[in-house]
């Protein structure tokens, strides 16, 4: 082989090495300055040519959100990849109240926004929707979830990482059909404040999902128009929802969750069993709601957890533990506290730290449990006298040793 040849014959590799690894979406007509309806079409022309390729397509940064209606199929397959990690205050136009970068505007109120099928990812993009208040509870519009799981196939293996939503009301609703159940669903890095109080909801999803390094904030889109009003959110802890809403699912994993004035901040439901750590509910009326409809694994490992309980119109309505139902539960190094803060109305105290209620035989055990600024006499309430409890080591909130067993 002569040098010129040799030297073609490199050139080529090293330019095979470094090709783009995503087709732009722009190469299919999505474009900021297209009308919504045109770039739902576009959008979904590229989708449906990457899912038989197994394709990542990127959406370009701009200056200008991109339009898109609501009813998106991201069909099997395919990723839609953009530029950001979570931008928990929001990007900014330089002269304009509106994020920059890979964004998708959303207006539509029809239909949620993207419906999620098998093997793939949506990741590093925000979800803006302007019309949303910021200050009027009675204005709060009812948008169907940002991103849902598909009803009419299995959603097996999905990537949600590293996304933002702004005035979003469900950010991802993974209750999925009992005949068509979802597995092995990742959030990680996603942040937001939904007005329905309601983040992320799985059910029926049999085969380890994961919630890690997630944050909702009413501040998220301080650098774009502010943050929620006070009445907005209280109208937001007013709806009884969870942030994070477990049900019919098999040995979740659940690490670093943080959520903000909302009614509950993590909700495990009676078909559950997985494990919980490092986590900041703060400003809640319920923190940690768990349920068991069983006793053979309706069991949850909690620990190195802080729960600040207080947003209720009574303190007896404020518990930063409940626990009813079968099945154990182990809480390892979890504080509760509570206090005032401007950006919502609080009353400063809880009920207790744990209510255990019900009527059939449950089991819990505590350990280096730190408990204060609850009204009752003693930091667990045992409705249930079925219950077994064991507490060892833990402190009680005139900073006295607590521990004992019930009964």
């Amino acid at each position: 082989m002569n040098l010129r040849l040799s030297f073609l014959v490199f050139g080529l590799l090293v330019s095979s090495a470094h090709a783009e690894p995503y087709k732009s979406l722009a190469d299919f007509g999505v474009s900021p300055t297209n009308t919504a309806a045109a770039n739902k079409v576009a959008l979904q022309k590229a989708i449906d040519w990457a899912s038989p390729r197994g394709a990542a397509l990127f959406l370009d940064p701009s200056d200008e959100p991109y339009a898109v209606d609501a009813g998106i199929i991201l069909k099997m397959n395919v990723s839609i990849i953009g530029v950001h990690g979570p931008v928990g205050r929001g990007t900014r136009h330089p002269q304009k109240p509106q994020p920059v970068g890979s964004v998708f505007r959303i207006e539509d109120q029809s239909t949620p926004f993207i419906t999620v099928e098998g093997a793939t990812q949506l990741r590093g993009v925000q979800f803006w929707y302007p019309e949303q208040t910021l200050n009027d509870p009675s204005k709060i519009i009812k948008y169907p979830p940002t991103i849902e799981v598909s009803h009419e196939k299995p959603a097996q293996g999905v990537t949600l990482s590293s996304l933002t939503f702004y005035g979003e009301y469900i950010a991802m609703d993974f209750n999925a059909a009992r005949n068509r159940p979802c597995e092995q669903i990742l959030f990680e890095h996603c942040y937001g404040y939904p007005l329905s109080g309601e983040f992320i909801r799985i059910d029926y999803c049999y085969d380890i999902p994961r919630i890690l390094h997630c944050h909702v904030n009413p501040s998220n889109q301080r650098f774009i128009k502010g943050g929620y009003s006070e009445s907005v959110i209280g109208a937001v802890v007013g709806r009884g929802t969870f942030t994070y809403a477990i049900n019919h699912t098999d040995n979740a994993v659940l690490i670093d969750l943080f959520t903000f004035g909302v009614y509950g901040g993590i909700y495990l439901g009676p078909a559950t069993y997985g494990q919980l750590s490092n986590f900041n509910l703060d400003c809640v009326t319920v923190g940690i709601h768990k349920l068991g409809d069983g006793t053979f694994n309706r069991n949850w490992q909690i620990a190195q957890g802080s729960i600040i309980a207080n947003a209720a119109p009574k303190t007896t309505d404020i518990h930063p533990i409940i626990i009813e139902g079968q099945g154990h539960t182990a809480l390892a190094n979890v504080e509760a506290f509570s206090g005032g803060n401007p950006a919502l109305t609080t009353l400063g105290k809880s009920q207790d730290f744990l209510l255990v209620r019900g009527d059939k035989k449950l089991t819990v055990s505590l350990n280096g449990c730190r408990m204060r600024n609850y009204v009752a006499e003693s930091p667990i309430t045992r409705e249930n006298t079925n219950a077994i409890i064991q507490a060892a080591t833990c402190v009680d909130k005139e900073e006295r040793p607590f521990q004992g067993s019930w009964p």
